[in-house]
């Protein structure tokens, strides 16, 4: 007998998929769905210019460098840790498509540098937060949207610096070299040393310049920037290279020091950089009434009894708009008491000088590492003029503003330079020119750092193009904070440094000829613009 047929196998149940939100369990908890408003925000990345401003002291120039302080490298991790990139893209700029307007060089400051790339820009605040995460030395001013193709170096068209040079740097008679002030002996035009500036790097105002015949009176220039170099200075001290010796009062007593080359005794008035060696090595001054006024007998050189004290020059003066003095015997001087001054002669002949860069010229010589025959050596230079004076903390500088397509290391101070060695009548102004030249290699004079800033980069062909759809790329919307970074942190610094340290007056003792030979080509006659060298040479035979 058959067995009966066994009931058909059913199908396994469908095992159901589980869920991350929901579960069959009234024991365990649900995980509610987040609604639209409660899910976190996703970003797209908008292409933005950034505006920004920066002082260079301390950093090794804009351009991230591996191992180097830069600019570039505190600011792409400010915008990391402000949430406008995110972790994979942290050090690699090209995932954000970086670029930036302008490189600067090593202690060169920003007022208006552009950089642009790829970030999240919300949520709001993005500025603030950039700030928080920077050095107070570095401030950025704000950003605007960009088109997609957007790149800051590209598409600058041009871009504006500026370079604070002194008033005193253009004074052909001050912080000259020692050979110089020798040669100028028994001249008309006689030469005062500054000796703190070669033995200790720091300037003593007022007291350095070309020596003025009818002058009876010596100007004391102490300052409270010499204050703290008094100690060292009330050593007698002599120098090898130029000859000049400097004697000056002890701080305990009132006696004058006496020199140790020849035993004059000689008053503190006329210690810093007043006291020259004559021809016959004695201690002299070069004018009989100016050593009658401080009581030294010139022919002799023995001390006699001092007079009455010397008597500050205090004529009736007023201030014009340059930035000048006019003295009550009509002639203009700079407020800080200098008979040198940036009137409209010296204005003239500067702007003269400067225009000589203006336009295509090839300035291999005014960069390094770029032969003539290169391509990048061609440069076009649109304006370069220096028009105004400015006045920072009672020091008066001299604006120089130059304007180009785009600059090569070092071009603009090395420009600066040469233009500033020509208005010191140390080198020909035809060598600007002769210095364009593919077939001559000449080693320039490179202006310090610190005076140099870049001005704004310039976008006029972009904002031309694309003004119905997007917003102008300018420094017009942020000129107020950037006057107010530019008063607090780059010009209170040019001033401090030069105050403190003497850059630029020490700079001005090496631009002569044994350190610059090449300042003596001129065309067919290889001399000076002053004859200086034939001076100098004559007398060291």
């Amino acid at each position: 007998m058959d067995s009966p047929p066994s009931p058909p196998q059913q199908p396994e149940p469908k095992k159901l998929k589980m869920s991350t939100t929901t579960t069959n369990s009234d024991d365990e908890e649900i995980e509610p769905k987040l609604t639209s408003t409660e899910r976190k925000p996703r970003y797209k990345r908008r292409k933005i210019a950034i505006f920004f401003a920066y002082c260079g002291v301390g950093y090794q120039g804009m351009q991230k460098n591996p191992g180097a302080k830069t600019i570039e490298a505190d600011l792409e991790e400010a915008l990391y840790l402000s949430g406008a990139i995110p972790e994979p893209d942290r050090g690699n700029s090209r995932r954000f498509d970086w670029s930036r307007s302008a490189r600067t060089d090593k202690g060169v400051s920003a007022v208006g540098q552009v950089v642009s790339g790829r970030f999240y820009i919300d949520p709001p605040g993005l500025v603030d937060r950039l700030n928080s995460n920077l050095p107070s030395q570095i401030r950025i001013f704000g950003f605007k949207r960009v088109t997609a193709s957007f790149n800051a170096k590209k598409f600058c068209d041009r871009r504006r610096y500026v370079y604070l040079i002194p008033v005193f740097a253009l004074d052909p008679s001050s912080h000259r070299d020692g050979e110089s002030v020798l040669a100028s002996l028994g001249s008309e035009n006689e030469l005062v040393r500054c000796s703190e500036c070669s033995e200790r790097g720091h300037k003593v105002a007022d007291v350095m310049g070309r020596r003025d015949n009818e002058s009876k009176t010596v100007e004391n220039g102490g300052n409270d920037t010499d204050a703290s170099h008094s100690k060292a200075s009330d050593e007698s001290r002599v120098s090898s290279e130029s000859g000049i010796a400097t004697v000056s009062q002890s701080e305990t007593t009132n006696e004058p020091r006496v020199s140790s080359l020849d035993g004059i005794a000689v008053p503190d008035g006329l210690a810093e950089g007043c006291v020259v060696l004559s021809s016959d090595n004695r201690t002299t001054y070069p004018h009989s009434e100016l050593a009658e006024d401080v009581g030294i007998s010139s022919s002799n050189g023995t001390a006699v009894s001092q007079s009455e004290s010397i008597e500050e020059p205090n004529p009736s003066s007023v201030e014009n708009e340059n930035n000048l003095v006019r003295c009550s015997n009509g002639e203009e001087t700079s407020a800080k008491g200098s008979r040198f001054c940036y009137g409209n002669k010296e204005k003239e002949r500067f702007n003269r000088i400067l225009k000589h860069y203006e336009g295509t010229h090839n300035f291999h010589n005014f960069t390094t590492r770029t032969k003539a025959e290169d391509p990048s050596a061609r440069r076009f230079i649109v304006s370069f003029n220096a028009n105004k004076v400015v006045t920072v903390e009672g020091m008066d500088f001299v604006k120089c503003e130059v304007v180009g397509q785009s600059f090569m290391l070092h071009q603009i101070r090395k420009m600066i330079g040469l233009a500033v060695a020509v208005m010191r009548n140390c080198a020909p102004e035809s060598l600007i020119d002769t210095a364009f030249g593919k077939d001559i290699n000449i080693n320039m004079p490179t202006a310090p750092e610190v005076g140099l800033y870049l001005d704004e980069c310039l976008f006029t062909s972009y904002n031309h193009k694309w003004k119905d759809s997007h917003e102008e790329l300018s420094m017009e919307t942020y000129k107020e904070e950037a006057e107010e970074f530019k008063m607090e942190h780059i010009y209170s610094h040019i001033v401090s440094t030069e105050q403190k340290e003497g850059v630029v007056a020490l700079w001005l003792h090496s631009l002569n000829h044994r350190n610059y030979p090449d300042f003596c080509i001129d065309g067919d006659n290889v001399t000076t613009a002053t004859g200086e060298r034939a001076q100098v040479d004559n007398m060291m035979q």
